[in-house]
């Protein structure tokens, strides 16, 4: 956002002007009776008439969003987290000085307000200012005030005056908090404890993801930043816990778009003595409810398209939704999926192994057409090294996916609890990473040495936070629903300078 040279030196001076008067433009703290929306709600009944307020005394505080002078009098607007009430000043009842000091006031300063309620002539609940104290020196000015922060680019990078400009963005955040506050409601009332596992990775795993690296220095020790929740989960699992989830940041070292961050909110959860079936039945259970919670219906619109989140969701497997919507099968061969994935876009200097020609496949041909709730089950084994193989059928694995508006919500398997297997399918897995698929599992010593020790049959789900969040705001982009998205570095000589 560009600024006014001449704009930030006279904000400044006034700066200096209140210090040279022994005025702290930035006191440590403001004692207030009522928040903005508790005085709306109180005195919403009062008319112009009314003068029982007069000797009620209370003590308000915001950011000054707008000034208008009328001589000796001005009125002017205050906002808080949740509301904006109007407050009126004359200089006979406030006094000279003090209503020197109101008028030289900015728009985005941060006052404290003392005074009592009344409507005006015009039917607007007001404040009548009896003393006014500056809280916090503005020296930027706000978006111009009908516009407000327009540009996409600039609201992401300075998210806080997009919060300040575009008060009508502050809902989804909140919502946000209260979908997070549903799923904890919900898990702790199904008996599963929250738990917190490190972020700082020496092997990473859980996914099919590419790491960041950073650097230990006293120890001289590479680390990643975790891809997934799930090795130390499941660990929690062995060692006896039977109910466990955590909410916490991930980081894949991918590209960006509208569903994608390089950091983003996942929820995990593992569940001892179930499979993907119950686990299929906790995730319709937790996503039903949250919606309800947060809509008070099982029906929302998501960008002009209504999705119905009534249980049960449409379940199909993943080979019938790929001869249904790709005209290929699972068990095509390598040859037929490669010239299939050719045709859809991959480049014809790469040979990736089955398991990646098939999720080739599916993102580009399949997801897409999946708009209602969809459960997407049973995956190639060669794709899920971590999740237990179907008893009748061993080279597909007890996975599903859940796909809300052709956007993966969730994914969940059978856990894989038997230390050989796991031990076979890492080997695999690094064969396939010799072979040049480079976000293949990485074999993890300690994690089958845990299994090893015996884990229960176990089923775990991931659920990615920001994009139920987007669901449920009705926002396009994943950006709209993170206060501060990953971004590219910008020119220093376009950044705002003071």
């Amino acid at each position: 956002m560009e600024q006014s040279p001449s704009e930030y030196s006279q904000r400044l001076e006034k700066r200096n002007q209140l210090l040279q008067s022994d005025i702290n433009p930035y006191p440590t703290s403001f004692s207030r009776s009522h928040n903005l929306k508790s005085i709306i709600d109180e005195y919403k009944g009062m008319s112009h008439e009314d003068t029982y307020a007069e000797s009620v005394s209370l003590s308000l505080a915001g950011r000054l969003t707008a000034k208008r002078a009328h001589g000796k009098a001005i009125f002017c607007n205050i906002s808080d987290v949740d509301a904006q009430l109007q407050i009126y000043a004359n200089i006979n009842q406030l006094g000279q000085s003090m209503f020197d000091f109101l008028t030289r006031l900015d728009v985005g300063d941060f006052i404290g307000v003392t005074g009592y309620p009344f409507v005006t002539r015009r039917g607007e609940l007001s404040i009548f200012v009896q003393e006014v104290t500056l809280l916090s020196k503005s020296l930027l000015p706000l978006p111009e005030k009908y516009h407000g922060l327009q540009d996409k680019e600039t609201r992401y990078r300075q998210r806080y005056v997009d919060l300040i400009s575009n008060s009508a963005i502050r809902p989804v955040f909140k919502t946000r908090s209260k979908i997070i506050h549903a799923i904890r409601s919900f898990l702790a009332e199904s008996d599963f404890m929250e738990v917190e596992t490190p972020v700082l990775h020496t092997i990473y795993g859980g996914a099919h993801a590419k790491p960041f690296k950073t650097f230990h220095n006293q120890m001289q020790q590479d680390l990643y930043l975790r891809i997934a929740l799930e090795l130390h989960l499941k660990r929690l699992i062995v060692g006896g816990f039977e109910k466990v989830f955590e909410i916490g940041r991930v980081f894949r070292n991918e590209g960006t778009s509208y569903k994608h961050n390089p950091e983003y909110t996942l929820l995990e959860l593992y569940q001892a003595y179930s499979d993907y079936e119950d686990i299929m039945t906790l995730t319709e259970s937790l996503i039903s409810s949250c919606v309800r919670t947060i809509h008070d219906s099982f029906k929302i619109s998501y960008q002009d398209t209504i999705l119905d989140f009534s249980t049960p969701f449409r379940r199909i497997t993943l080979d019938d939704a790929l001869k249904e919507y790709a005209d290929v099968s699972i068990q095509s061969s390598e040859e037929t999926l490669l010239k299939k994935a050719q045709t859809l876009g991959l480049d014809a200097s790469t040979k990736p192994v089955k398991g990646e020609l098939i999720n080739f496949i599916y993102d580009k041909a399949v997801e897409s057409h999946l708009i209602q709730p969809t459960f997407i089950m049973d995956y190639p084994w060669e794709t899920s090294p971590l999740a237990k193989r179907k008893p009748d059928n061993p080279d597909l694995v007890e996975r599903f996916e859940l796909i809300v508006n052709g956007m993966e919500l969730a994914n969940a398997f059978s856990e894989l609890n038997d230390p050989i297997d796991q031990e076979i399918r890492f080997n695999q897995q690094q064969m396939a990473r010799d072979a040049g698929w480079d976000e293949a599992q990485l074999i993890d010593d300690d994690f089958i040495q845990a299994l090893k020790y015996g884990m229960p049959p176990t089923g775990g789900l991931g659920i990615g936070i920001d994009r139920l969040v987007m669901l449920l705001t009705d926002q396009p982009s994943i950006r709209d629903v993170l206060f501060f998205p990953h971004m590219k570095p910008i020119p220093l000589s376009t950044e705002v300078s003071s």
